[in-house]
């Protein structure tokens, strides 16, 4: 990365881990968070769109209700994420709207990300949020999350954020500037390594522990996230969240260690859709719109001639043309009771039709996988012949 280039990327999510944010002694480290808010402002102002990912409402709840440092019990935990997430978001609304910045919070736990249509309606909510201009703040519920609280898993739910809406870089702030061939406060001939092409064994077994009381994560919880991320097609960087205005350092050239994205981007997802489930329904779609998806556009209805199968939205359908061939699989929008009723009209109709307007798309673009050779412009599978 060449200095000043955060301003070239699309979408950055932006995770912030707990000791970065609050302090034991005296709670909020406020002069850090605006720091960080001028950093996104600044970003916004370019063009970016930014997503912040946020630790912090365990280690600030305990300091707001005065719990005693030390491991909590369970129940200790959820009280004190539960008080903490609320002063916590009221923070980021203040920084941000300082800037003239809405902040939007969402709660999310992993498995909102792996449940398809919990998957489907947190992406909803997000890319909405984006398009108003909003700055999503993302927290793992800890309240309800017990997992997440025992164990720590921010940093692979950022990644997983990162992946959902499509960033095209992931920053993981922490309390290290980037990642080593060995703990640097161990081993003090460990050497920086300043770009990874790929998370490799090796590179794995460079990882160490958490460095600090309030960072859950570690760097193996970083490299676990790099896999997330790069394989999707989303670069991430680990650098040092402890200077002020952490995104601006990383624009002045600061030090910090690149993760490069995969060369096949997306590929994991896709992949998934395509070959690991089992297809709940199917879509039998006329020529034009065979050729809209080949073309890298969305599924409409009014090209669904028939629907098939008891299908919930979320699950995933197998796309056939006129001839019956599987030509396309994907994540259908609209549940099947609903995706009859509107196949073969018009997007403009649906709200008319159903009561309601969710989206326009029975199948998304970003939900499809074109199969063999119906990715160019030929006609039938490889292999096969009209």
């Amino acid at each position: 990365m060449t200095i000043g280039a955060l301003k070239n990327y699309r979408r950055i999510v932006v995770k912030i881990g707990s000791a970065l944010l609050v302090d034991r002694s005296h709670g909020l480290k406020q002069a850090w968070l605006a720091g960080l808010g001028a950093d996104i402002a600044a970003l916004q102002a370019q063009g970016v769109e930014v997503l912040v990912v946020s630790s912090g409402a365990v280690a600030l709840g305990r300091t707001v209700l005065g719990l005693p440092a030390g491991t909590l019990k369970l129940e200790e935990s959820q009280a004190a994420a539960a008080a903490g997430q609320i002063a916590l978001a009221k923070a980021y609304a203040d920084v941000l709207g300082a800037h003239n910045i809405m902040a939007g919070q969402v709660l999310l736990t992993l498995s909102d990300t792996e449940e398809r249509r919990r998957y489907l309606n947190a992406r909803a909510t997000i890319e909405t949020l984006l398009k108003l201009k909003a700055v999503p703040v993302i927290n793992e519920n800890d309240t309800v999350a017990t997992n997440e609280i025992r164990y720590g898993d921010n940093d692979r739910l950022a990644a997983r954020v990162a992946t959902m809406i499509g960033a095209d870089l992931l920053i993981l702030l922490s309390d290290i500037d980037g990642l080593y061939t060995a703990p640097p406060h161990k081993d003090p001939n460990a050497r920086f390594l300043a770009v990874v092409e790929a998370i490799t064994p090796e590179i794995e077994a460079m990882a160490g522990a958490a460095a600090s009381e309030l960072s859950r994560g570690g760097m193996k919880t970083k490299l676990d996230a790099g896999k997330i991320a790069n394989a999707a097609g989303t670069a991430m960087i680990i650098t040092s969240g402890t200077r002020a205005n952490p995104l601006a350092a990383i624009d002045r050239g600061e030090r910090f260690s690149l993760f490069k994205a995969s060369h096949a981007p997306v590929s994991a997802w896709k992949i998934w859709i395509s070959g690991h489930l089992d297809a709940a329904g199917q879509l039998v779609i006329d020529d034009g719109a065979l050729k809209a998806l080949k073309s890298g556009k969305s599924l409409l209805p009014a090209g669904v001639r028939e629907v098939h199968g008891n299908f919930q939205r979320g699950d995933t359908v197998a796309i056939l043309n006129m001839q019956g061939r599987e030509v396309a699989r994907g994540l259908a929008g609209y549940d099947a009771a609903d995706a009859v009723r509107i196949a073969g009209h018009k997007s403009s109709e649906i709200e008319e039709i159903l009561g309601y307007f969710a989206r326009s798309s029975m199948v998304h673009a970003n939900d499809l996988v074109i199969r063999g050779a119906y990715r160019q412009n030929e006609d039938v599978f490889e292999g096969e012949h009209a």
